[in-house]
Formats: C-alpha cells, sequence, structure tokens
C-alpha cells in the first residue's frame, strides 16, 4: 500500500490508522478550533494520524435556503486559522476548478465530494496540485469503478491519494454500505477510509435538509475496521444540533474518544490477522 506524506510526516496506512474528523461546515472559528484541538488529543492518545476536516461551502444542499458556508474567502482565512493554531494539517472539500489553487495554498488534502468524484477535469485539475487527494466513492459507483477515478488521480501527479466510503442510495432518503467495498478496493494500493456519519445521512429525509442516525455510528465504524479500512471520517461538533448544516448526522465529540479508543484495538486485531 502507498504511503502518504502529509504535512511533513510519512504515515503508513497499514502501521497508523487515520482520523480524519472535524465539524461538517466551518461556522464560527472558535468551536472549529475546539473541535480540532479535542479531536487532535483524542487521536493522539490513541495513535491515530489527524486530519481536520471542516468545508468551507457545501454546494451539494438540498434547499436554498441551507446554510452552506462562510465561503472560498472567510473559508480558507478560517483553515488556515485553524491550521496554525491547533498544529494540524487540513482537508476541505472543492466544487469547481477554478477554487484549487486558493485551497492548495492553505489544505495539505484536497478531497472531491462523492458527487464529483466522476469529473475527469476536477480531478485532473486537484491532483496537478501534488496534494494528497481524497476521492470520495460516489453513492452510484461500484467499488470496481472507483479504480477509474484512483488512475486519473494518479496519473495527474497527485501527492498521494485516498478512497472514502461513505455508503450507496438504497431506495429514498437512505444509504446502505457494502463492506465488502473494501476488499473489493484494496488492489488499487492506496489507503481506505470509512465515512461514518455519512453513511448514516438521509439525504433530503428532513423535507429541505438532511436528517440521520449518529446512534450507529460505532456500529458501522467497528464494521469497517474490521472490514480492512485504514482510517475514519467522522463530522463531529461539542453541540451537533446547534450546526447549521448535517445536525442529525454528526457524531457527539464526547463520544469520540471511546469510538478511537475501541476501533484502535480493532485495528491492531485485524492486521494481526495477516501476518
Amino acid at each position: 500500500m502507498e504511503a502518504l506524506r502529509i504535512a511533513g510526516r510519512t504515515i503508513e496506512p497499514g502501521k497508523t490508522p487515520i482520523l480524519i474528523a472535524g465539524p461538517c461546515v466551518l461556522e464560527n472559528l472558535d468551536d472549529a478550533g475546539r473541535v480540532a484541538k479535542e479531536c487532535a488529543e483524542a487521536a493522539e492518545r490513541e495513535g491515530f494520524f489527524y486530519i481536520f476536516k471542516s468545508s468551507y461551502l457545501k454546494d451539494n444542499r438540498s434547499s436554498l435556503g441551507s446554510y452552506a458556508g462562510p465561503g472560498l474567502e472567510k473559508g480558507i482565512e478560517m483553515l488556515a486559522a485553524i491550521k496554525a493554531k491547533a498544529k494540524v494539517p487540513v482537508l476541505t472539500d472543492v466544487h469547481c476548478r477554478e477554487e484549487i489553487p486558493k485551497v492548495a495554498a492553505v489544505a495539505d488534502v484536497i478531497q472531491i465530494p462523492a458527487f464529483l468524484v466522476r469529473q475527469t477535469r476536477l480531478v485532473v485539475a486537484a491532483s496537478k496540485t501534488g496534494k494528497v487527494v481524497n476521492l470520495k466513492k460516489s453513492q452510484m459507483l461500484s467499488p470496481e469503478e472507483m479504480a477509474n477515478a484512483v488512475e486519473k488521480a494518479r496519473a495527474s501527479g497527485a501527492g498521494g491519494i485516498m478512497v472514502t466510503e461513505r455508503g450507496t442510495f438504497f431506495g429514498y432518503n437512505n444509504l446502505v454500505v457494502d463492506f465488502t467495498a473494501f476488499p473489493r478496493m484494496r488492489p488499487f494500493g492506496v489507503p481506505l477510509i470509512f465515512d461514518a456519519t455519512h453513511s448514516l445521512q438521509l439525504p433530503g429525509g428532513l423535507g429541505k435538509r438532511s436528517g440521520g442516525r449518529p446512534e450507529y455510528v460505532a456500529t458501522l465504524a467497528r464494521a469497517a475496521v474490521a472490514s480492512g479500512c485504514d482510517g475514519l471520517f467522522i463530522e463531529t461538533h461539542f453541540a451537533p444540533l446547534d450546526c447549521k448544516c448535517d445536525a442529525e448526522a454528526m457524531l457527539p465529540l464526547a463520544e469520540l474518544k471511546k469510538l478511537l479508543s475501541e476501533t484502535k484495538r480493532l485495528f491492531e486485531l485485524v492486521r494481526g490477522f495477516g501476518k
């Protein structure tokens, strides 16, 4: 499996699990900074490599009135401030090629949203920055089809690639996770991440916004680790129901430490099977 070079550190995913975590969308700088600090402390305690995640813009919203974030300029300023103060690498998602140069100046990992992962020029442009690229697996693609997105990023000069499973559409306002996706995507040779909170999202389930079932995050996270994923993607906040975006889907921050402790033990156990 390919190692990753992020923020001056080389990560061997087979040895060190990855945690990508933070609030869904940037709202308040102090609140986001608090989440970054507490996530970093929990990750260090359990031996995870931590990457702060939050969006400056959420373009795939159900309603025109949904909160979409502070926007590119203000959002990049906030990410830079969090990165400097919390001393953590940061990840954020891009939606069009024009955003990429400004994002690449701050972000350590550029994320391609699941709805956009088939957009060739977007994947190519993000990869040409030389940054690590996190490809969110589309809700409409099979695990095998993600090989095409990985090849686009690899051929275009990405500094590293991760693929994140986030559930597949199943009927209306529901997602289901096929845990065979991890062994089926393992031949790509890249770290595989499980998005435990978006996999429990209910897209458009509340009419003008998405719902969620965060009470099952630990269940699915444990199953994904047992299936061989290399890291976890978790949207979290200390007061998720006060947030303006994906409030019902985020994991309460107070529950993160226990989840990392449990899944770290599973990471080690599963990797021992292969020796």
